[in-house]
């Protein structure tokens, strides 16, 4: 690595599902884990010598955070230097005196990286591990209704999931396409008639009816090229799926 890379950010390769050429490969970050604000603020004063405490800077960033939502709700844009964010309506109208319907419209909010973001690029370095698990995968998810990628989800709409070896086969009862919300008691499957495509590279299912919150997309199959497994397979979306 260069002496003036600061950061290292670690990559798998997948065959790329979005292409006709079966040599492409796209890269996947390997995820270290989530940050919440709490230990952010905690490595800044720690590690980052900030001149203030954690916890009194958890407060700042949660009146900021607030703040800025409520803006942003108002239809105001934000520019925060290392990220902009903007409100945005998905939907199709009808005609041009039909009114904003919650059933068919939604308000979606979109987040893209600032100038200061953009300048710490060349001090990244990325190091591809190799080819990941290709098991099974999912790729990318789409809420037909909102259009919504990887982010939210409609209740009795359509989703369409794209990856790898997804179809569903084999008899095993935890087969399927699951919206894990919190335990594994929590997590509600989708009826066998509700997969309304059923391919190794795509998944169109409709959505139960869930409840407002946070789901993980589970895919479960014994599917393999030419056989039946015997015993299940998993695949878990690594990002996390709202209903609200």
């Amino acid at each position: 690595m260069e002496d003036n890379v600061l950061h290292k950010i670690r990559v798998n390769l997948y065959e790329n599902y979005l292409t006709e050429n079966p040599n492409d490969y796209s890269a996947k970050v390997i995820s270290e884990r989530s940050l919440s604000v709490k230990e952010i603020c905690q490595t800044a004063v720690k590690r980052g010598g900030a001149a203030t405490t954690a916890a009194a800077m958890e407060h700042n960033v949660m009146l900021f955070l607030k703040e800025m939502s409520y803006q942003l709700m108002d239809g105001f844009g934000i520019n925060a230097e290392y990220f902009t964010a903007n409100a945005t309506v998905r939907g199709a109208w009808n005609n041009s005196k039909e009114n904003f319907d919650p059933k068919k419209h939604s308000v979606l909010f979109r987040f893209n990286q600032g100038a200061l973001l953009r300048k710490e690029i060349p001090n990244v370095s990325v190091q591809v591990m190799g080819v990941g698990d290709t098991s099974i995968q999912i790729s990318h998810v789409v809420d037909m209704k909102t259009g919504s990628v990887n982010d939210l989800i409609t209740p009795f709409g359509t989703l369409k999931i794209k990856g790898g070896r997804l179809k569903i086969v084999g008899d095993n009862p935890q087969n399927g396409v699951w919206f894990q919300g919190g335990d594994d008691e929590d997590a509600v499957r989708v009826a066998p008639n509700d997969i309304i495509v059923n391919n190794p590279s795509e998944l169109i299912v409709v959505i139960p009816p869930l409840e407002h919150g946070k789901y993980r997309l589970v895919v479960r199959n014994q599917y393999s090229v030419g056989a039946i497994l015997k015993e299940p397979r998993t695949t878990v979306f690594e990002k996390i799926l709202t209903v609200g």
